[in-house]
């Protein structure tokens, strides 16, 4: 099972598809149907697991979300994600009653369930496109956002007796994502802030620490009975965002666990479902999955975006993407386990929907977006920037990996330019560690380690992104350092500035300290001194503490 699960996820990376259809395969090939002939139909174990998978994926893609990505796009993927709905569900709604003559409860609740874009599909995807930054934060936060408005709407929708007014639905809608909101802000701004100052025993305590307090925002936002997903998701966007101590490791820890969910529901999923009894509903499926893929998701589209004077292409493109996956298969249990008549048509008509149309709309994004001409190969890749706390020392190590499409490869150590406080003190290459000099020259695929005070620690970061987007020249051509959530650095915490003086006193270097004080600032004599930096702040002749 194992060795199937890593095959599939090898085929699902280099084919372009999202990794549901693989992982839906196997399920199918497990049940009743299939060969391992395994009898599963507890649509309610489905559900709760489905919850607590989606959030673990929530939780991962608002770790890798990029807020200097999404937030231009807030505002549209906000209107998407509430008009948008809206029109998606009244338009699909309409097709499956007069086309496919389903009642107006069951109508209503497939046009709910398929409205909701799916995180794990558009992260899986999108991710891999070279696509603009606010397309690919636009689709992001959508997906991030959509699912609360969606259960909420299902829920109404699946509860027995007559459907509550539509006022009354729109203020439980809004009150509950304003809750979730809140809590997600909260949560996240009080984690982060906690997590900076706290140096944990152990490295590996982070990741779990951070996943914790994305977990305990969805929990403390159902409790209140607000919308857990929308404050899991805010908090860990907050979260990968806020330079914690071992992020790129943090993320990856987040990936790993976003996979294990993935492969659990979707396999989950599949057992759930009966391969003969799709067949009187495929038909069906196609005919609103046409309707909702050809009309809702570009009209919802065209309207949402309208007052953003969006260009055209941008908004062919959002409306293809526009992925189902997990989510909607999940959301379909909801009819189930509330008794709604026609419950299993639901289910099978949304299966058979999200199959054929995630089928047809991955693979053809990577093509849709170069005949758009919506390609950018040219955009730097991000550097990969670990912070491990130098409590003891009122510092902080930051590991760097220079990626391929870096601009800092061919920028001398030299015209790095940090701030004083902050220099390269190691560079690994090809399995081959070396204290750099003033003119050694940085190359793509080099490991980079910088010393910095804590009062400078946050600008050497902002440089050093400023530098891996912009190369050398990055404050004169009009480069903004990677401010993040915070803003822009101020102009002293990129000025060059030599720290010869503060780093003769650091001692324990003997031939490379001249390496070390040149490439740390503009290489003059005399720089400014440092407060507090003493000979064992600094001393690299012992290994430091985590």
């Amino acid at each position: 099972m194992l060795l199937v699960a890593v095959a599939a996820v090898r085929v699902s990376s280099r084919s372009g598809l999202p990794s549901l259809l693989l992982y839906l395969g196997i399920g199918v090939a497990m049940g009743q149907d299939g060969i391992g002939n395994v009898a599963f139909d507890n649509a309610e174990l489905t559900q709760v697991i489905g919850y607590a998978a989606l959030v673990v994926i929530l939780a991962e893609g608002g770790l890798g979300t990029k807020w200097k990505e999404i937030r231009p796009a807030l505002p549209a993927a906000a209107v998407l994600s509430t008009v948008g709905v809206a029109v998606s569900v009244g338009v699909t709604a309409a097709a499956a009653h007069y086309l496919v003559d389903l009642e107006w409860r069951q109508a209503l609740i497939i046009g709910a369930v398929v409205s909701s874009t799916d995180a794990a599909a558009v992260f899986s995807v999108l991710r891999r496109l070279p696509l603009p930054g606010r397309v690919t934060g636009a689709l992001e936060a959508e997906s991030g956002f959509n699912d609360a408005p969606v259960v909420i709407l299902v829920v109404a929708f699946s509860t027995v007796g007559p459907v509550d007014d539509w006022w009354v639905l729109l203020g439980t809608i809004v009150l509950e994502l304003a809750i979730g909101a809140a809590v997600g802000l909260a949560v996240g701004f009080a984690g982060s802030f906690g997590l900076r100052r706290i140096a944990l025993p152990a490295s590996g305590l982070y990741p779990i620490a951070v996943m914790a307090i994305a977990v305990t925002a969805y929990a403390v936002g159902a409790m209140l009975h607000g919308s857990g997903f929308l404050a899991v998701y805010l908090s860990a966007v907050i979260l990968g965002n806020a330079k914690l101590p071992h992020a790129p490791a943090t993320r990856g820890f987040a990936e790993g666990l976003g996979w294990i969910a993935q492969i659990g529901m979707f396999v989950l999923l599949g057992l759930l479902v009966t391969p003969h009894e799709l067949g009187d509903d495929f038909w069906p499926a196609i005919v609103i999955g046409l309707v909702l893929t050809m009309v809702a998701r570009p009209l919802s589209v065209l309207l949402s975006l309208a007052p953003f004077r969006i260009p055209w292409q941008e908004q062919a493109l959002m409306s293809w993407a526009g992925l189902r996956g997990a989510v909607p298969i999940i959301v379909a249990t909801i009819p189930m386990v509330s008794g709604i008549e026609g419950s299993e048509n639901i289910f099978n008509v949304v299966f058979v929907l999200v199959v054929v149309y995630t089928l047809v709309q991955g693979p053809t994004l990577p093509w849709l977006a170069k005949a758009l001409r919506l390609g950018d190969p040219a955009g730097a890749a991000d550097l990969g920037i670990e912070s491990a706390p130098l409590e003891r020392l009122r510092g902080h190590l930051l590991s760097i990996a220079i990626p391929e499409g870096s601009r800092m490869h061919g920028v001398e150590v030299g015209e790095l330019r940090l701030p004083a406080g902050a220099a390269v003190t190691l560079v690994v290459r090809e399995e081959r560690s070396f204290v750099p000099a003033p003119s050694t020259v940085l190359r793509r695929g080099d490991e980079l380690l910088v010393v910095a005070t804590d009062p400078v620690r946050d600008a050497a970061e902002r440089r050093l992104r400023a530098v891996g987007q912009g190369g050398k020249l990055a404050d004169w051509l009009g480069t903004a350092p990677d401010a993040g959530p915070g803003g822009r650095a101020p102009a002293r915490a990129v000025s060059g500035g030599g720290v010869r003086s503060a780093t003769k006193r650091t001692g324990g270097l003997r031939g490379g300290t001249k390496g070390f004080s040149a490439g740390s600032g503009a290489g003059t004599a005399g720089g400014p001194r440092q407060p507090g930096v003493r000979r064992r702040d600094l001393a690299l002749s012992r290994p430091f503490p985590e």
